[in-house]
């Protein structure tokens, strides 16, 4: 596959890892041709709606969620204005793609989770749950189109990556490296994934060190996005 990736493609596949992740918690969102979306408050970090098209009318989309204070919005190509909605801007991004394979060696530690304690483990190495319950549950290592990475050596998990294949796509989100590696963790979090489904793009999106660390391990951007939210009081 030589043509570049839209981000349309990165979007819908950042979408279907939202939706996967919503069903684990008993939440189920639909698509349609402008989003993704959740009539459902979705859990902590995730949004309410992802648009899949670029020049969404922001009624629209608003529309098809619970707009209520705490509601959070991914405009995947930073054009829809939510500020008459009662929203604001909680972060922009930068949509990423890496074409080409950089010669990292997938073996070098990586593998996907296959079992309920190493899910506990990886969360607790991951570090940012807004819960303590599960976040991340059981349900997510049966879906064959989800891989939860991790590299280990002899003392625990060190790194770790979330790989969701779609269409055209791999997706990858939730890098760390508790080493502060990441840009090792975005190269070889890639290779991981593309031991396990082959040769594809793989996309993902991030701001900040992050974004620093995926460009340098080989990443391009591709798009912004911005992420709303109603942070009012009721």
């Amino acid at each position: 596959m030589g043509e570049a990736v839209p981000v349309q493609e990165a979007a819908l596949n950042n979408a279907e890892w939202c939706h996967a992740f919503c069903r684990s918690h008993g939440i189920t969102g639909r698509f349609d041709a402008v989003a993704w979306s959740s009539a459902e408050r979705t859990p902590p970090l995730y949004p309410d709606a992802v648009t899949l098209v670029s020049g969404c009318s922001p009624e629209s989309v608003v529309s098809r969620v619970d707009a209520s204070p705490g509601c959070s919005i991914k405009d995947s190509f930073a054009d829809v204005d939510l500020r008459p909605s009662g929203f604001e801007v909680l972060f922009a991004a930068e949509w990423l793609r890496r074409d080409q394979p950089r010669g990292s060696d997938p073996s070098k530690g990586w593998s996907a989770i296959a079992d309920v304690d190493e899910l506990e483990r990886w969360q607790a190495a991951w570090g940012e749950s807004p819960v303590e319950e599960p976040f991340f549950r059981r349900e997510l290592l049966g879906d064959p189109r989800i891989k939860i990475l991790a590299r280990a050596d002899g003392i625990g998990l060190r790194a770790g990556a979330i790989a969701t294949r779609s269409r055209r796509v791999i997706g990858l989100t939730n890098v760390f490296d508790l080493e502060g590696d990441l840009e090792s963790a975005w190269s070889d979090g890639a290779s991981a994934a593309r031991a396990v489904w082959g040769w594809m793009p793989v996309v993902g999106y991030e701001a900040g060190e992050s974004l620093d660390a995926a460009h340098r391990a080989g990443f391009e951007t591709i798009g912004s996005l911005a992420v709303w939210v109603n942070q009012s009081h009721s």
